[in-house]
């Protein structure tokens, strides 16, 4: 079996290499050792919480990701980590302020370098569009696993069992998230309705599309034979990386408003999460652990409505980082003890 730094060896190199920057960033941002030991800290402490807020994105990555070719998990692996690291850490919050505050893409990057309070004002301005984004499209992601009349294990079994027979009723995971998504939006000040709404629809038809582009590159329709059974997938994984990435993102601001620093501490969390993802594959963890992926399906539920929630009122990223911890640790425990009451037989 491969150590461990086989699987986290990057990860360990980038942590090196990051946390030495975060040291350099403290001096020359607050121009003392003081002030570099403390960016060294935040740093830490983001990608501590990144690992804790993406632990089930890397559960979910290793199920698509051991169906995919060989050829598009190596793409996934690298092109994906760059697109993770510097797209979703770095290029993503500078969209949002571009879009938000109608300046250029350089007046943001000197916004986020000169001034980071407002720059982390102008991101926060954005959050109610991000969580309705996000959690529609991540409650889609989690409905469309448990609502799939081939699904045949079950961990929580009698509600589990219920949510696949209800596969049988055309659009039912769609037209519950919509309901919801109304719902919410009535609850929402009135100077928000629209702004919700609107994101919502955005993140649901997202999800539509990128699901209907990724069945018909998949099945080959219109792909060629390298394409076939990878392309699909590497999209459907490269959004779903976003939505994950925005509570991160959003929750970073909280801690410190220094983009440049937000993206060094997030960025080594993403490289553990990707070597968390190959170890899983590799050592076909999902398939030792039986319960592992429901525990991981339940977590990003239970994400989608915080992010819901977080538009009415402040939810810690650090509460729903343990709700998600905690179903995928009784979902391991509950495996564990499964398979010691169902070994295998003896050949």
């Amino acid at each position: 079996m491969r150590s461990a730094f086989h699987y986290f060896g990057w990860a360990f190199g980038f942590t090196a290499i990051g946390l030495l920057l975060s040291l350099w960033l403290g001096f020359v941002y607050e121009h003392t050792f003081s002030g570099a030991m403390s960016f060294f800290f935040v740093a830490c402490v983001l990608a501590v919480l990144e690992i804790s807020l993406s632990f089930d994105n890397a559960i979910v990555n290793a199920n698509k990701l051991s169906r995919m070719s060989p050829l598009w998990q190596r793409r996934f692996l690298t092109w994906g980590i760059i697109i993770a690291v510097f797209g979703m850490r770095i290029i993503f919050p500078l969209i949002i302020v571009v879009v938000a505050a109608h300046v250029g893409p350089l007046e943001a990057i000197r916004l986020a370098a000169t001034e980071p309070q407002e720059y982390a004002k102008i991101i926060d301005e954005a959050h109610v569009s991000i969580a309705g984004f996000g959690g529609a499209f991540l409650m889609m992601v989690a409905l469309s696993y448990f609502v799939d009349e081939g699904k045949e294990v079950h961990w929580f079994a009698a509600l589990e069992r219920r949510l696949s027979a209800c596969a049988s009723v055309r659009g039912l995971e769609l037209g519950f998230v919509l309901a919801l998504v109304l719902g919410v939006t009535a609850i929402q000040p009135v100077h928000e309705q629209g702004t919700f709404l609107v994101a919502a629809c955005t993140g649901l038809l997202t999800f539509l599309a990128v699901e209907g582009l990724g069945q018909v590159l998949d099945r080959g329709a219109l792909a060629s034979d390298v394409a076939r059974g990878g392309i699909g997938a590497f999209l459907y994984l490269e959004v779903l990386d976003a939505s994950f990435s925005f509570d991160g993102v959003i929750g970073a601001f909280a801690l410190t408003q220094n983009l440049f620093l937000i993206a060094i501490g997030l960025g080594i969390g993403a490289f553990y999460v990707r070597s968390m993802t190959v170890m899983l594959v590799e050592r076909h963890a999902l398939s030792e652990f039986r319960f592992l992926e429901h525990g991981a399906f339940w977590s990003i539920l239970v994400l989608s409505a915080a992010m819901f929630l977080q538009t009415l009122f402040p939810v810690p990223e650090w509460a729903t980082g343990l709700l998600g911890v905690l179903f995928i640790g009784l979902s391991f425990m509950s495996s564990v003890r499964w398979k010691r009451a169902n070994p295998e037989p003896c050949e």
